[in-house]
């Protein structure tokens, strides 16, 4: 039977099960019953995909349904699969980026196809993630190619562009999306700490910097990465780094720490990119290794 002709059902109906079954609903396919353990959001999912019964029981979802997403949080997919009765007309797929196909075994035992279908988006807000899906790009894991092909088509009929991950790096991949999701925001927040320390607010930091943000990664998707930096290190700039390491250890030993690690890693891309010499370098290595231990080191309020 075509994808297109099966019945899809949803257990879990938080954010990810939210943008993903509009997503699905909007390409076509029939979403048909759901299920959550919180009433509230079980009820806000039926009136968002017309069409999906809401489900007393994550088992009357099976029942009523071919194709089965798995939507709960990562560490109750097992729990949840576990507790389940699967036959074979069942394909049964969870949405985890780290979570291998083992936490479906048992949907597998009993003759389903299982399959991961993780999209590389930030699932904070249900419509600006359902905006954000065509282009990204989805982490694909099945045992059968053939399944693998068929979770491959459903990412390309949303628009998004299918990626399959091998079993057993599938938390190396989902490890990577987090410096450019979560630790990216963390690296934004530093930032309106140093904005606090003189003045700023939040919002200024951000009005200020994501505009920057913007046009670093247009400079990345134009050249690379290598070619994409630019900055003080990829220039051989000690003085001005210098400068950076000073100011931040009178703020913070921590941010100064974080500062100097991150700059150690642009080193070998200012090498790679051409603008800056062997030499400097060794004379920006030299700067950022060498604390400067003297200096009183404590923190001021706004930092913290």
């Amino acid at each position: 039977m075509r994808t297109q002709d099966l019945t899809m059902g949803f257990i879990g109906c938080g954010r990810v099960g939210r943008t993903l079954a509009r997503a699905l609903a909007n390409a076509g396919y029939r979403v048909s019953a759901a299920w959550s353990r919180d009433p509230s959001a079980l009820q806000r999912f039926a009136g968002e995909v017309p069409g999906a019964k809401p489900c007393h029981a994550a088992q009357q979802v099976i029942d009523r349904c071919d194709f089965i997403w798995i939507t709960v949080a990562d560490d109750a997919i097992e729990p949840v699969v576990q507790s389940l009765r699967w036959s074979p007309r069942h394909r049964v797929v969870h949405c985890s980026g780290a979570t291998g196909l083992a936490a479906l075994r048992k949907a597998r035992h009993d003759g389903a196809q299982t399959g991961g279908f993780h999209p590389l988006q930030m699932f904070a807000n249900p419509e600006v993630a359902l905006r954000g899906l065509p282009g990204c790009t989805v982490g694909i894991a099945a045992a059968d190619g053939g399944f693998a092909a068929e979770l491959g088509e459903i990412a390309t009929r949303l628009g998004c562009v299918p990626f399959q991950v091998p079993e057993g790096s599938r938390a190396l991949y989902h490890a990577s999306a987090y410096y450019v999701g979560p630790f990216l925001i963390a690296l934004l927040r530093e930032a309106s700490l140093l904005w606090k320390s003189f003045g700023g607010t939040e919002q200024q930091t951000l009005d200020a910097l994501l505009p920057l943000l913007a046009g670093t990664v247009a400079a990345v998707k134009d050249a690379g990465l290598a070619k994409g930096m630019g900055g003080c290190v990829a220039r051989g700039d000690v003085g001005t780094v210098a400068k950076h390491l000073d100011a931040l250890h009178d703020l913070s030993t921590d941010a100064q720490a974080l500062y100097r690690d991150l700059a150690l890693r642009t080193v070998p891309m200012g090498l790679e990119r051409g603008t800056l010499s062997r030499d400097g370098a060794a004379r920006i290595h030299s700067v950022l290794c060498e604390a400067p231990a003297s200096r009183k080191a404590h923190r001021v309020k706004a930092y913290l």
